[in-house]
């Protein structure tokens, strides 16, 4: 579990296969002072991927990925040098931040523009249908697992405001119009809709 308030930005230093399937090992870079004693079986938030740590190094950790997730995430596209919002998993008693998020990524959304508006940069984004019904205005969206305020949304595309600061500590510094990005909707828009279907 998560809070999608992102802590470090990471970058991918190696993919290799894994196995004899499409399964790939990651080994991702991390700036924290600390990586050194994160433990074995840790969960880390990669650009909002749930990620189990296998190995650990002073300042990297890497973590396998099968072909189910490189395929429903943008984890497929990563490569070596590829930026990553990074998150360690909550713990009882830390500041909840952001919104409670799980790490298991619904589906691979698009940027579709961004615009200066006022001090901040409003980002439209491109859904796959099914999830457009759980994004609501004022409502939360983790986006490469960054906590967002959901601003708009006309059809399945909603907007969002990235304050400078966010901008700085997340990939949305390095995010172009057309990349893909990884969308979760909020936990309790999906157990709502859920209870709802059997009025």
């Amino acid at each position: 579990m998560f809070t999608g308030i992102v802590t470090a930005l990471g970058t991918i230093r190696s993919i290799a296969p894994l196995g004899h399937d499409d399964d790939m090992r990651l080994v991702i870079t991390a700036p924290w002072p600390d990586t050194g004693a994160i433990a074995v079986g840790a969960s880390i938030g990669c650009s909002g991927c749930c990620l189990t740590a296998v190995e650990i190094g002073p300042d990297w950790f890497a973590a396998d990925a099968s072909a189910e997730t490189l395929s429903k995430t943008t984890m497929g596209r990563w490569h070596v040098g590829t930026r990553i919002n990074l998150e360690r998993s909550l713990r009882l008693g830390d500041e909840l931040g952001g919104h409670l998020v799980s790490g298991h990524v619904d589906g691979i959304g698009e940027a579709v523009s961004s615009a200066p508006e006022h001090g901040s940069t409003r980002w439209r984004f491109r859904v796959p249908p099914p999830l457009s019904r759980f994004i609501a205005v004022k409502g939360s969206v983790a986006v490469d697992g960054v906590s967002l305020t959901v601003n708009e949304v006309t059809d399945d595309i909603f907007g969002v405001n990235i304050i400078p600061h966010t901008a700085a500590v997340t990939g949305f510094g390095l995010l172009r119009p057309g990349d893909a990005v990884n969308i979760e909707i909020d936990m309790l828009a999906r157990y709502v809709a859920r209870l709802a279907e059997f009025k």
